[in-house]
């Protein structure tokens, strides 16, 4: 049964014209509310990943649950449909379940509080934050077990509950799940951070509502709606045609030795509304790697990849859902059946943005990016310090970002816009280690007109016998480049011990067992390239080996002859380019780089790891 909300005041608000004065006015006093959202969590959290690296989302919805700010877009109708229960004044909802949320949070270290705003007896808003936590329990530390088969391995999962009912706390809710979490004090410092940012939130609403009227702020916030609905329906005329177009990409692997896990999706137009159809898209995994991908979400992912491309002063809200129809198919990767384990789903979330790109860019060339840094790389590492004190870090690497068609990807940057670093002072502060490197990778971006960003080299020294995990991917299926541009170089993870005996170890690891005095080389991949290789300008080229962007070996893939010092030799320069233009084939739309069974039978000796073999699919697990 769908929710029942509870007003004292049934009067319906009143449809008002709103002037543009005082939708401007509204919509930036929004836009400063969802700021200050970010502000109070960072302010007031615990965990690295939350407080220095941002890893939480924030949301203010209109009086239906339609996102008017935001970054994910609204579950909030979704919610609503499935939760048997009320909603008053006075209430706060907690949940980190997915399946029971149709996947508006996607793994169950997402912890979420969703606030119902009221005013004068009416529901007038929603405010909710999601902020992954630190560890939640289960079988490994962080929570996140690469070898997972059912999500009941994977920590405590909480279904939608009231953590605030009717302004009283539930005080002994909070105790039983801090006990299920390594990490209580972080934990329940980050909550009460996700707490005060979504009652900040709704303190400015409220404002607002009294400032300008009930009535002036709910016509305003569907105005915004409305707005963004106009702008979304011209750019989809204009970018999407009738004609079908398909792309897929791939996850390496799932950590246990099988893939590549294709990603497939069809887009074309009918009317004014586009279709994204994922027939094609792999079975799902029978480990971590899967995604339930919720409807709404993507929807969202794919309004900010349109308005990014190609009209970034829009500002996207939920307005435009009615306008785009998303099918996956039930059991596959990206819709799995429960209890299918979910806390790897990183990689397949962050190769949703390469497959727009993709289908984006086919007809409109022009505005096609490369594959990126289309992932967030985690390190988990734990142990006991030298006074015998529990420790526990987890952290988000950055990488490479595409080339693009206005210029260079940047270099060492996260898939989340908003994302920061960890800074080194702090990790060395409060954990046993030190950074040893933190540098780009030179030539790891792929070469192109427009260079892919390079990846990160940050190499960690434990300085205590511990555990290491980690998720990352694009070590084995290169990220692709655009318009003649070259794939990036892949990931790779290599423990150093002291006597200098350098062992690979996989992408995707548990428990790996370090040593006080090893070293962890954490190498992410690099963005690919966009655009002729042969067409940028030496002396770029030759200013960014001076840089230690490219090496004077890697300038020959933009057909350049130069030194270490960077100078650029023009006459061999082009003549080394006509050689190569004259032997090269066609330049592509993309360039994948080899074929996957060219590079099985390549990758232990390109990779040092043995190739991923073919998956078996297998039915979905029963509940246990």
């Amino acid at each position: 049964m769908p929710a029942t909300i509870i007003q004292t005041n049934p009067a319906p608000f009143e449809k008002l014209a709103i002037d543009p004065v005082t939708l401007d006015i509204i919509e930036n006093a929004l836009r400063n509310a969802r700021n200050e959202m970010d502000a109070t969590l960072k302010r007031t959290a615990m965990s690295p990943g939350i407080r220095e690296q941002g890893d939480a989302f924030p949301l203010i919805a209109d009086h239906a649950g339609r996102m008017i700010v935001g970054q994910f877009g609204s579950f909030i109708g979704g919610f609503l449909d499935r939760f048997d229960g009320t909603l008053e004044d006075g209430d706060m909802i907690f949940l980190s379940d997915p399946y029971s949320c149709g996947g508006a949070v996607s793994h169950s270290n997402d912890w979420l509080v969703l606030l119902p705003v009221f005013k004068s007896g009416r529901l007038i808003g929603y405010t909710a934050m999601f902020g992954h936590q630190a560890d939640i329990g289960g079988k490994v530390v962080g929570s996140m077990p690469v070898d997972s088969r059912s999500i009941f391995e994977e920590g405590v999962r909480i279904p939608p509950v009231k953590l605030w009912k009717k302004g009283e706390y539930n005080e002994d809710l909070m105790k039983l799940v801090m006990h299920q979490t390594r990490k209580p004090d972080w934990c329940q410092a980050d909550l009460n951070a996700l707490i005060a940012s979504c009652r900040v939130a709704a303190r400015r609403v409220i404002e607002m509502a009294d400032r300008f009227g009930e009535d002036v702020y709910v016509s305003a916030t569907e105005e915004l709606l409305a707005r963004n609905h106009r702008a979304m329906k011209q750019l989809i005329a204009g970018a999407i045609g009738e004609e079908p177009v398909s792309f897929e990409d791939y996850i390496c692997d799932d950590g246990m030795g099988a893939g590549p896990f294709k990603i497939k999706c069809t887009m074309w137009r009918e009317g004014e509304k586009v279709i994204l159809d994922f027939d094609g898209t792999d079975p799902q995994s029978q480990y971590s790697i899967n995604f339930l991908m919720n409807e709404n979400m993507f929807r969202m992912f794919f309004g900010i990849y349109m308005i990014m491309v190609f009209d970034p002063q829009i500002l996207f809200n939920d307005g435009f859902y009615d306008l785009i129809d998303v099918r996956i198919p039930e059991g596959s990767l990206l819709k799995p059946k429960f209890p299918a384990a979910l806390s790897g789903r990183t990689h397949a979330l962050g190769r949703i943005f390469d497959i727009l790109g993709g289908l984006l860019g086919q007809k409109t060339p022009e505005f096609l990016n490369a594959a990126g840094f289309s992932s967030s790389p985690h390190l988990f590492y734990s142990g006991l310090d030298e006074k015998g004190e529990w420790f526990q870090l987890f952290q988000i690497g950055f990488g490479g970002i595409p080339g693009r068609p206005m210029g260079d990807g940047p270099d060492g940057h996260s898939l989340w816009p908003g994302f920061t670093n960890v800074p080194n002072e702090f990790l060395e502060r409060y954990f046993p280690m030190l950074i040893e490197n933190y540098e780009t990778v030179p030539d790891s971006g792929g070469a192109g007109l427009h260079r892919g960003g390079n990846g990160i080299n940050m190499t960690y020294r434990f300085l205590a016998d511990g555990t290491i995990s980690a998720h990352d991917d694009r070590w084995f299926v290169p990220p692709w480049g655009v318009n003649g541009g070259e794939p990036g170089k892949r990931a790779r993870k290599i423990i150093e011990k002291p006597d200098g005996t350098q062992i690979i170890i996989g992408n995707k690891v548990d428990a790996y067992p370090v040593e006080a005095g090893d070293l962890l080389h954490f190498i992410t991949w690099g963005g690919g390239g966009w655009g002729d290789p042969l067409e940028r300008e030496p002396a770029l080229v030759g200013k960014e080996i001076t840089q230690g962007l490219v090496t004077p070996e890697g300038a020959k893939a933009y057909g350049v002859i130069a030194n270490d010092n960077g100078e650029v030799d023009l006459a061999a320069t082009e003549a080394l380019r006509a050689k190569l233009r004259a032997e090269r084939p066609p330049l592509g739309l993309f360039n994948y780089g080899p074929d996957i069974e060219t590079l099985r039978a390549n990758c232990e000796a390109e990779t040092g790891l043995p190739a991923p073999i073919q998956p078996v699919w297998q039915t979905a697990q029963a509940a246990e």
